[in-house]
């Protein structure tokens, strides 16, 4: 067994953690992988472009407990996919829907908020 692994996280630890971090960050995107290496071209794209109007946004990455994270999330978006971006408690949406935004040169007004 490899001794480097961390044990399974439970979804109620999970749901705490996405429960606090909604509460408690002006923007937050849950996505696969970091903010230096994202795992999918959604999360990507959905991370360029909310930096490119805000350097200080919370990113958490939620492949060490996928299915846990979708549940939580789920919860506070009516929707399991990722990524998710949330803004002082309210979800947005993920980077179909920030796209949309930036097209319609809303994206930095709804970061702003």
């Amino acid at each position: 067994m490899d001794s480097s692994s961390q044990p399974e996280r439970t979804l109620d630890e999970v749901k705490a953690e996405v429960d606090t971090l909604i509460d408690t960050s002006e923007v937050v995107l849950f996505m696969k992988g970091n903010e230096l290496m994202p795992q999918c071209g959604y999360s990507r794209k959905a991370l360029t472009l909310i930096t490119h109007y805000r350097d200080d946004v919370t990113t958490v990455d939620v492949l060490e407990a996928l299915p846990q994270y979708r549940e939580a999330l789920q919860r506070h978006s009516g929707r399991e996919t990722i990524p998710q971006a949330f803004v002082d408690g309210e979800f947005v949406g993920g980077s179909d829907i920030l796209e949309q935004l930036h097209e319609r040169d809303e994206l930095s007004t709804v970061l702003s908020a």
